[in-house]
C-alpha cells in the first residue's frame, strides 16, 4: 500500500510510505531555495513533487491530510490555495480535545481528490502525527514495544500518553503543564535580540516568529540561572487568567508591566535562561510525579515529539531524572516531521504495520548543478581529498550530498563543515551566514570517540541532548564550544552510508581529530541549498563538494 502523507499549512509538504517503508519526504522549504517553515502553498504541489519521486497521484492508494486548529465539535479547515485560487480544505482537528478522548479517531473527507482512483482523502489530529510520527521511527517499534509519548507542541500544552501498538491502542495518560509549548517563544520574543522595533513578531505569519526558540536557546548561555526567582517566576504566570495561559499572546505587557517589579536586576539572558531552567524543571516535576504515580516510578520507554523536543537543555533533564531505560526523539519532531507521521497515522489504522523502516537522509534529491556564476571551477575530488584540503587549508566547505536530511537541522548532507581547532571558525562561519556572534556552531564527531571528547558522549545522531566538552579537549576544538562549555553533538558512526562519515573518518586519519564543525548550508531564512548553483550564487566560500566533485572560485575569499 503507498499512503501519501500531506502537511498544507506551516512546515508544509509530503511524505509517501509504501508498506511499512518511508520511500521520502519532502518539505516546502527544502525544493527551491523557499523561505523556512514554507506552507505546501497550492494543493498542485502534490502531483508536482509525486512526479519529481516517479510517481503518479494515480499510484497512490491513500492520501492523508494532518489534521490542524479546530475542534471536535466543529472542525475547522486549513488554508491554502488550489490552481492558484484560495481555497480552505476541511481536515481533522487539531488535537484530540479532552484527555478521553481518541487521539486515533479516523475522519474522511471529500472535499478535494488528489487523484481519480482515490477520491477523497483521510485525516488525523495533528497531535497524533507527532505521537506515531515519534513511536513508529523509534528503535522500540519494531519489536512493537509499548511506550509513553511526551508530546509538547507550539500549539498544545505538555501531554503524556501510552502507546500500544500491538492492541493499536493510544491512551491518553495526563495533562503535564497548562502552558501551550510556544510559551518560551512568545516570552523570549519580548527580550534581547528578539524585540526589534518595539514590536514583536506575528506568530502566525513571521518565519522569524518560528526561529525565536532556537535562538534563545542559544541566548541564554549569556545569562546565569537565577533560581531565587523561581518564586518570582511562578507569581508571574500564576497572575495570567486561563484564556492567557492558553493562548500565552498576553505575555509581553505582563512583562513590560511586571518586570521590574518580579525580576529587579535581570538582564534579559539572566531572565530568558530563568525561565527556559524554570519550564524545563515544571516539565520534568510533572513528567516525575505522573511516572512515580502510575508507574512505580520506572518506565522502560519514553518517546518525545513536537516543537519543544527540540529544546536540548529540556531533552537532557528529562534523561537525567533516570525515570527512563530509553528515550527517542526522532530528527523531525516538530512540524517538519508532520507528512512523515500523518501518513504513520493511516499505516498504523489500516496495515498490520506499527514500525516505520526510514533513513534520515530521504529529504530531496539535489537539483543539477544548474548555471554557476563565472569564475567557478570543477574538478574530481573523493572524501579523502576533501578531508585534506580541510586539514591542510582549513577554509568551510559547502557540501551537497546525496538526499537531504529530514527535519531541520543539516546532518552532512547539507552542511558548511569546517575544522573546529580555531576559536575564530567559529565567528568566521557566524559573519559568512549573518548570524548572531552568539550562536553556536555544533560538532559532529566520530561515534566511538565522542565520550572521549564530551561528556557523556554517548550517541546523538540528531543533534537532540546537551553536552559538555571534557576539559583536555577544549583547546584542541574551541570552535564548537558554546558560551556555557556545551555543544550540541552529532555523533555519526564511521559505518554510516553517508559521505560526511567518511570524510571525518579520513580527516581524524589525518589530523588526530574526530571532530568538524558543522553548520546547516543555506541562504538566511531559507531551506537548504538544493544546489551547487545557489551555493555558488551565495557567494559566501571559495569551495564547494558535491558527491565526488570539488567547485572552487580561486579568487573568492570566504566572506564576512
Amino acid at each position: 500500500m503507498l499512503i501519501c502523507g500531506i502537511k498544507v499549512s506551516h512546515d508544509g509538504g509530503i511524505a509517501v510510505i509504501d508498506g511499512n517503508r518511508l520511500v521520502f519526504s519532502v518539505e516546502t522549504e527544502k525544493i527551491g531555495n523557499f523561505p523556512r517553515y514554507s506552507p505546501l502553498g497550492d494543493l498542485r504541489r502534490v502531483p508536482d513533487i509525486l512526479r519529481s519521486e516517479g510517481m503518479e497521484p494515480e499510484d497512490i492508494d491513500r492520501f492523508v491530510v494532518d489534521g490542524w486548529k479546530s475542534s471536535i465539535e466543529n472542525p475547522w479547515s486549513v488554508s491554502t490555495a488550489k490552481d492558484g485560487e484560495p481555497t480552505a480544505l476541511p481536515v481533522a482537528p487539531y488535537v484530540d480535545g479532552s484527555l478521553s478522548a481518541d487521539p486515533l479517531h479516523r475522519y474522511t473527507f471529500t472535499a478535494h481528490d488528489f487523484s481519480e482512483r482515490t477520491p477523497g482523502y483521510a485525516s488525523y489530529h495533528h497531535v497524533t502525527n507527532h505521537l506515531l510520527g515519534a513511536y513508529c521511527s523509534s528503535p522500540f517499534a519494531p519489536e512493537g514495544h509499548d511506550a509513553l509519548a511526551l508530546v509538547w507542541d507550539g500549539g498544545t500544552t505538555a501531554r503524556l500518553y501510552e502507546i500500544k501498538p500491538r492492541q493499536k491502542t493510544i491512551r491518553p495518560v495526563a495533562g503535564l503543564l497548562p502552558f501551550r509549548g510556544r510559551l518560551f517563544a512568545l516570552f523570549s520574543a519580548n527580550l534581547g535580540p528578539f524585540r526589534k522595533d518595539g514590536s514583536r513578531a506575528d506568530p502566525e505569519v513571521d518565519w522569524r516568529y518560528r526561529s525565536v526558540p532556537g535562538k534563545a536557546m542559544a541566548y541564554a548561555a549569556l545569562g546565569e540561572v537565577e533560581r531565587d526567582a523561581f518564586p518570582a517566576v511562578r507569581a508571574f504566570l500564576d497572575g495570567m487568567s486561563e484564556a492567557e495561559k492558553e493562548s500565552s499572546l498576553a505575555l509581553g505587557g505582563e512583562l513590560t508591566a511586571k518586570r521590574e517589579q518580579l525580576f529587579p536586576g535581570m538582564s534579559d539572558a539572566d531572565l530568558v535562561a530563568t525561565f527556559q531552567e524554570y519550564l524545563g524543571q515544571a516539565l520534568v516535576s510533572a513528567l516525575v510525579a505522573v511516572v512515580q504515580g502510575e508507574y512505580k516510578g520506572r518506565y522502560p520507554r519514553l518517546v518525545m515529539a513536537g516543537g519543544c523536543a527540540l529544546n536540548i537543555k529540556w531533552n537532557s533533564a528529562i534523561r537525567a531524572t533516570g525515570l527512563f531505560e530509553e528515550i527517542w526523539v526522532p530528527p523531525f519532531p516538530n512540524d517538519s516531521g508532520a507528512a512523515i507521521g500523518t501518513a504513520c497515522c493511516e499505516m498504523v489504522h489500516s496495515t498490520e504495520h506499527h514500525s516505520l523502516h526510514w533513513d534520515v537522509y530521504s529529504g530531496p534529491r539535489l537539483y543539477r548543478d544548474g548555471t554557476l556564476p563565472e569564475g567557478w571551477r570543477v574538478r574530481p575530488c573523493d572524501e579523502r581529498q576533501l578531508a585534506e584540503l580541510l586539514h591542510t587549508d582549513g577554509s568551510p566547505v559547502v557540501v551537497l550530498s546525496g538526499r537531504a536530511e529530514l527535519g531541520p537541522r543539516a546532518l552532512g548532507n547539507r552542511s558548511i563543515i569546517a575544522p573546529a581547532t580555531d576559536a575564530g571558525t567559529k565567528d568566521l562561519l557566524n559573519a559568512m551566514k549573518e548570524r548572531e556572534a552568539y550562536r553556536p556552531v555544533a560538532p559532529v564527531c566520530l561515534a566511538h570517540r565522542a565520550s572521549e571528547v564530551f561528556d557523556p558522549g554517548c550517541d546523538d545522531p540528531f543533534m537532540l541532548f546537551d553536552h559538555r566538552v571534557r576539559q583536555r579537549w577544549a583547546s584542541r576544538i574551541p570552535a564548537v564550544i558554546h558560551l556555557d562549555g556545551t555543544a550540541r553533538l552529532q555523533t555519526i558512526s564511521p559505518a554510516s552510508n553517508s559521505a560526511i562519515a567518511r570524510v571525518l573518518t579520513a580527516y581524524e586519519e589525518l589530523s588526530g581529530i574526530p571532530v568538524l564543525c558543522n553548520t546547516s548550508a543555506n541562504y538566511g531564512g531559507r531551506g537548504f541549498f538544493p544546489d551547487v548553483a545557489s551555493a555558488a550564487a551565495w557567494g559566501r566560500t571559495r569551495y564547494i563538494w558535491s558527491d565526488g566533485r570539488l567547485f572552487t572560485h580561486p579568487e573568492q575569499a570566504d566572506k564576512s
